[in-house]
Formats: structure tokens, C-alpha cells, sequence
């Protein structure tokens, strides 16, 4: 009776089992529980902005694991269905998971209603898986598509909350793509306006973070339904394109002679145990 009661008291409402069982451990364990394993610092910059004809999503490349850098080609922008994409930022095994588990919930609803889906559909998928986990599944995603009530643009943040804004950015980087977005967003931009604003916050999330970097990479997402791919859009860490657009300071081009050399002085090794001189003759040298 008394477990059946357990049951009955747990229907409606959240599962909170585990928060008793962390309790029972931490008892158990004494003072070793609070040995917590340390935690990942995870870096991106993902932007999505709306332009008159539709979505423009771009995102950086570079996949860390706490201070290395894991991928420096990592792809960040998920298929979600033909007619929307979503950018992940956080745990990149969480955001592809999570963009699967939903690009195949809305491919089976559009087989069983014949129908597009909506982006509004993807988007309460989405934040519903993320907020019943309570933020352990690290995925941060801007959603952007186009249905039949026109281009949208969300954030899902890892624990379930989201909202609908014309330009959206996440990740550690976007804080410096923000104010990028902040000063040069406008109404009604042409799609090369919208590409070219997306890839300069891209970039301001690349030069300015340490978790992001690598290349840009851009989807646009159109009102008529094409998708425009452009992976590594950008390349701007490229070893030509540093040196195209950085050269030596002169003063650090020291010619050959401009210390004078007066005296010079040189010690040879003496193998321990034996007479034998490696480096040849004893010199000396005096610089002035």
C-alpha cells in the first residue's frame, strides 16, 4: 500500500526520484561528495537574423573540450526539416542528438499529414524535450525556417525557454556578435545585406572569444523554400589569408650586421669520463 501511494502522489507532476537518490548518495559518500567532477567550458558563436525573404543562420567552426581545440571544422548547423534549420551551441554530441530525435519527429508528421510542418511545431518539440530534462542536455539552438505563415526565428535555451526575435545570437561568443547585430540590423534586408551582417557577427564571435574560431559557415533559408548552403562560407584564419592581410613590421626585420661583433668566445663540451672535446676549439667572442 505504502508504494502504491508513492505511485499515486508522483502522477501529475514532474518525477523528482532522482533528487532523493543524490541526497541518499551524498549521505553515504561523507565528505568525498563533494569531489564533483569539474565542468566543460563549452565556446561557440551562432547567429540567425530575418530579412525580407526569409532566414539567414551562419555559425563559427571550432569544436573545444575544455581548453584544447577538438575540430576546427565542426559543423554547427543541423537539418531540422526541408524547409528549416537549427544552429546548436553547448554540447556538441547534445545539439546533433537532439536536432536528429526532432528532424525525425517532424518527418514522420509530415509523412502521416501530407503536409509542410510548422516552424512553431519544431519549436515546442524542442523546448519541450529540453525543458523535461532541466537543462542537463547542454544544447543551446536558434531555430530559423519558413512555413506558410512566413520566415520565424527562435532561440531554445538548454532548459526550455525560448522566444521569437528578427535576430537571435548564442554561445560564448555572442556577446561580441550582439553588438554587431545591435548596430547594423534593419527592417526589410536584402539577402546579401542579411548574409554579409551574419557573417560580420560570425566573425566579431571568431577575433573576439576564445572558444570560437576556424571558418563561417552560412544557411539562407528563402520564402520560396530553396535553401542556400554555403559551407565554410569564410575562411579567415587560413594561413594565405593571414598573410595576405598581415605582414611583419619593419622593425622587427633586423638586418644582418647590426650588432657589432667585437671579441666572440666559445666553450667546448667535455664528455664526463673521457678527454674527448666535442665542438671543436676553444674561441671566444665580445659583443659591444
Amino acid at each position: 500500500m505504502a508504494a502504491l501511494a508513492e505511485l499515486e502522489a508522483q502522477r501529475g507532476g514532474f518525477n523528482l526520484e532522482n533528487f532523493r537518490r543524490n541526497e541518499m548518495i551524498q549521505k553515504a559518500l561523507g565528505p568525498r561528495a563533494s569531489q564533483l567532477p569539474s565542468a566543460y567550458k563549452t565556446g561557440t558563436t551562432i547567429v540567425g537574423v530575418k530579412f525580407a525573404g526569409g532566414v539567414v543562420l551562419g555559425a563559427d567552426t571550432r569544436a573545444t573540450g575544455g581548453s584544447e581545440v577538438m575540430d576546427k571544422n565542426c559543423a554547427k548547423i543541423h537539418y531540422i526539416a526541408r524547409n528549416m534549420y537549427c544552429c546548436g551551441a553547448g554540447t556538441a554530441a547534445d545539439t546533433e542528438r537532439t536536432t536528429m530525435m526532432i528532424a525525425s519527429q517532424l518527418e514522420l508528421l509530415r509523412l502521416n499529414t501530407g503536409s509542410e510542418p510548422r516552424v512553431v511545431t519544431a519549436n515546442t518539440l524542442l523546448k519541450r524535450l529540453l525543458h523535461r530534462y532541466q537543462g542537463h542536455i547542454g544544447a543551446a539552438l536558434i531555430l530559423g525556417g519558413v512555413d506558410v505563415t512566413g520566415p520565424h526565428l527562435y532561440t531554445i535555451h538548454p532548459h526550455g525557454s525560448a522566444w521569437e526575435l528578427p535576430y537571435e545570437t548564442m554561445g560564448s561568443g555572442s556577446l561580441a556578435a550582439m553588438s554587431v547585430l545591435e548596430t547594423r540590423f534593419k527592417e526589410e534586408m536584402t539577402e546579401e545585406e542579411a548574409v554579409q551582417l551574419v557573417t560580420d557577427a560570425i566573425l566579431a564571435g571568431v577575433f573576439n572569444d576564445l572558444g570560437s574560431g576556424s571558418n563561417v559557415d552560412i544557411t539562407v533559408i528563402r520564402n520560396d523554400r530553396t535553401v542556400l548552403k554555403l559551407r565554410n562560407h569564410l575562411k579567415p584564419n587560413e594561413v594565405e589569408a593571414v598573410r595576405a592581410t598581415y605582414t611583419r613590421p619593419v622593425k622587427l626585420n633586423i638586418p644582418q650586421g647590426t650588432t657589432l661583433v667585437i671579441r666572440e668566445s666559445f666553450k667546448p663540451h667535455v664528455v664526463p669520463g673521457s678527454d674527448i672535446l666535442q665542438g671543436g676549439e676553444e674561441t671566444k667572442m665580445e659583443i659591444a
